[in-house]
C-alpha cells in the first residue's frame, strides 16, 4: 500500500535536497499571502462553484464530525459549514503560514466554534480510527509525499459507511480543450503568478504535479486499492477538474 507511484517523486524545487512535503511546505508558506487572490483569478472563480458542488456530494449523508485535510486556507471548511451546517470540522494542513491565514478567515465568518484548524499531516492523521463521518480534500492529495498512504490514513480515520471526497485537477479528454488547457496551465498561469509576485517554480509544479496525477479511472482504481467501495468520478467544466467519491464499507 505504502509503495510510492511516479506522481509522488514530482517536487517544488529539483534543486533541493529536501523531502517532496518539507518542500510543499515550504512552497505554500512563501505562497500563502496571494494564494486566495490568485485562485479566484486564475480559474476566474469557476474553483467556488467547484467547491460547492463537491461538498453537497456529502448532503444526503449529513456528516456531523468532518475532516479538511489540507485545508490550506479554509475554504472548504468554511463552505462546508454553511451548507452542511455540521457540529464540528477540523482543518489539518503542513503549511503554518496557510493555517494562520484561515484562522483569521474562520473567526471573520463566526465560525471560530465549529471549525478548528491545526498542523497535521496527511501520511500520519492524528486522530484515532473510526473518527470522522466524511473527510474532503480539496486540490490536496497531489501534494501528498505518498498518496496510497494519505488515502489509507483518511480510510483509517473515517467511520464505517463514511465517506471521502476528493476535489482534483485532471486532464481534459477532448484534443481542442486538452490544447488550451496545457497551454494554460504550461504558460500562462506561471506568468500570471510571477505578475502577482509570487514564485513561479511553485505555480510551475502544480501545473506538473496535475498533469502527472492519476486522474480518473486510474485514481478510482487506487482507491478501491485503498479498500474504498462505492467508488466514482464526476468530471466537471469540460473535464478541468473531477469530484472524486468513495466510502469506507459499513
Amino acid at each position: 500500500m505504502s509503495n510510492p507511484l511516479p506522481h509522488d517523486h514530482i517536487i517544488p524545487f529539483r534543486d533541493s535536497e529536501k523531502t517532496k512535503k518539507n518542500q510543499v511546505a515550504e512552497m505554500f508558506d512563501g505562497i500563502a499571502g496571494q494564494y486566495d487572490h490568485l485562485n479566484r483569478f486564475l480559474s476566474a472563480r469557476i474553483d467556488i462553484s467547484w467547491r460547492k458542488k463537491a461538498i453537497r456530494k456529502l448532503k444526503d449523508d449529513n456528516p456531523r464530525y468532518i475532516l479538511d485535510v489540507a485545508t490550506g486556507t479554509a475554504d472548504m471548511a468554511i463552505m462546508a459549514c454553511r451548507l452542511l451546517k455540521p457540529e464540528k470540522i477540523e482543518g489539518i494542513d503542513i503549511s503554518a503560514n496557510m493555517l494562520e491565514l484561515g484562522r483569521k478567515k474562520i473567526e471573520k465568518e463566526g465560525f471560530g466554534s465549529k471549525i478548528r484548524l491545526q498542523p497535521g499531516d496527511s501520511e500520519a492523521i492524528n486522530f484515532p480510527e473510526n473518527t470522522f463521518d466524511a473527510v474532503m480534500v480539496a486540490f490536496g492529495v497531489r501534494n501528498f509525499e505518498n498518496l496510497e498512504k494519505g488515502l489509507a490514513e483518511m480510510y483509517r480515520v473515517l467511520k464505517p459507511g463514511g465517506r471521502l471526497i476528493i476535489l482534483e485537477f485532471s486532464k481534459p479528454r477532448r484534443w481542442a480543450v486538452k490544447s488550451l488547457y496545457n497551454l494554460y496551465m504550461g504558460i500562462v498561469a506561471p506568468q500570471v503568478a510571477r505578475w502577482f509576485r509570487q514564485n513561479k517554480e511553485a505555480y510551475q509544479y502544480l501545473c506538473e504535479s496535475a498533469n502527472a496525477f492519476p486522474d480518473r479511472h486510474s485514481f478510482t482504481d487506487i482507491l478501491k486499492i485503498a479498500g474504498y467501495t462505492d467508488t466514482g468520478f464526476q468530471p466537471l467544466t469540460l473535464g478541468i477538474c473531477c469530484i472524486y467519491s468513495g466510502r469506507k464499507p459499513g
